[in-house]
């Protein structure tokens, strides 16, 4: 593929700002033509984390007290010690809410959210954007409106030259202190390594009151399942790489895509997760939403089991719709299992919130984001809460293209 075909896929046609945006041409920073950020973190390798039950079973493992007693040791009672709360730890979670009842903080909470990862698209600067709004993704989950601080993570790669170093970096941080501002939050600094890979995320962290905080374990029966962005990011920017690679797999799967398709779907997922969630959290305080959960690494149907079993109430939820950006769902289809996008396992990047609600307040909701950020906020009702023991039921679900 030439490098103008590349620019033509690649292309944003605006940023949500409504300021027309070129696309990322690395000639254009005296860089080598053929220089990809993507290259630098392999795409296969980019969502293999800890599985979901390993992190369960390493974090359930109760640590020795002390040291075992020598055989024939006579054995004693031991002190009783002071009752202390029990602390959930999951490294696996993206965000926690802190509590500290001191006459410091009196009712304030503090509530942080961390995640970061390799690039996943060329463009430095909207890969900036995109790792600032993955890290507040999970505040706005939560309801947390207001960000007070974020720092930035970023590993620098060993295998850049000092050239390509100088000229990327400084842009992609751009893109995440622009994401940032946009958020009415500002970056105040940081941590950087040498790494093999190049790494790029950070930490958000808020002071607030619990009534500015919307609980994830509040569903009731006869509530529905929002989704506040399409699925199917990971599908797109795989294809999109393999379509500018002219590999084997483009050559099996060009004759039913075209190139004008899979650089509108890349279009569409990069503007997708750039979009920040944060008036879907000021949305989820106005229609009483009764809990929500970000999808991430752990697809569509991970979340939706962690959602579930968190809930305080003795409901299931129900997925019967899958909004996907348009043709990804062939695309998985014809690569048969290896996404998962049909079983609810494809990670998502940036991705939307799956929220609990009041059916006749969603209605109102999907509304107000459409008036509020325009056609590219568009929501789906994609299933229901009834009662059940706090698992999900995924089959039969009708997948929706969705082509903004």
């Amino acid at each position: 593929m030439s490098n103008n075909s590349f620019a033509a896929a690649s292309e944003i046609e605006c940023d949500f700002d409504g300021v027309l945006m070129r696309p990322f041409d690395p000639c254009d920073h005296d860089l080598d033509a053929n220089f990809r950020l993507t290259r630098f973190a392999d795409l296969s390798e980019r969502t293999k984390k800890m599985p979901k039950d390993v992190h369960s079973k390493v974090m359930s493992v109760e640590q020795p007290r002390g040291e075992p007693e020598a055989k024939g040791q006579k054995e004693t009672m031991p002190e009783p010690e002071p009752q202390q709360p029990k602390i959930a730890l999951d490294i696996s979670a993206r965000g926690s809410v802190f509590t500290k009842p001191t006459p410091l903080f009196g009712d304030l909470q503090l509530v942080q959210a961390t995640d970061f990862g390799y690039p996943i698209i060329d463009d430095p600067y909207l890969m900036g954007k995109i790792a600032c709004a993955n890290v507040l993704g999970e505040m706005y989950a939560k309801g947390v409106v207001a960000c007070d601080n974020m720092l930035m993570l970023l590993a620098v790669s060993t295998h850049m030259t000092e050239k390509e170093r100088d000229t990327i970096l400084p842009i992609m941080m751009r893109g995440f202190k622009d994401c940032a501002m946009k958020a009415g939050v500002n970056v105040t600094g940081g941590q950087s390594v040498v790494n093999r890979w190049c790494i790029v995320g950070g930490v958000a962290t808020s002071v607030c009151k619990e009534i500015e905080i919307i609980q994830p374990n509040k569903a009731v029966p006869g509530d529905v399942l929002l989704l506040t962005k399409p699925l199917g990011t990971h599908v797109a920017l795989n294809l999109h790489k393999w379509m500018t690679a002219d590999g084997d797999k483009w050559k099996f799967l060009k004759h039913s895509f075209s190139e004008e398709e899979v650089g509108k779907a890349h279009s569409m997922a990069v503007k997708s997760m750039c979009r920040l969630n944060r008036i879907t959290a000021q949305l989820m305080h106005k229609y009483g939403a009764h809990g929500a959960i970000a999808i991430a690494e752990h697809g569509l149907l991970g979340h939706a089991e962690t959602l579930a079993a968190c809930q305080q109430n003795d409901v299931a939820l129900s997925i019967c719709n899958m909004p996907v950006i348009n043709r990804m769902s062939s695309v998985a289809t014809q690569c048969g299992d290896s996404f998962q996008l049909m079983r609810g396992r494809c990670p998502e990047h940036s991705g939307g919130l799956l929220i609990c609600m009041d059916r006749e307040a969603s209605i109102e909701f999907c509304k107000e984001m459409i008036t509020m950020e325009g056609p590219s906020a568009r929501s789906w009702i994609i299933g229901i809460v009834a009662n059940g023991d706090k698992t999900v039921n995924f089959s039969k679900q009708r997948v929706i293209d969705v082509n903004i």
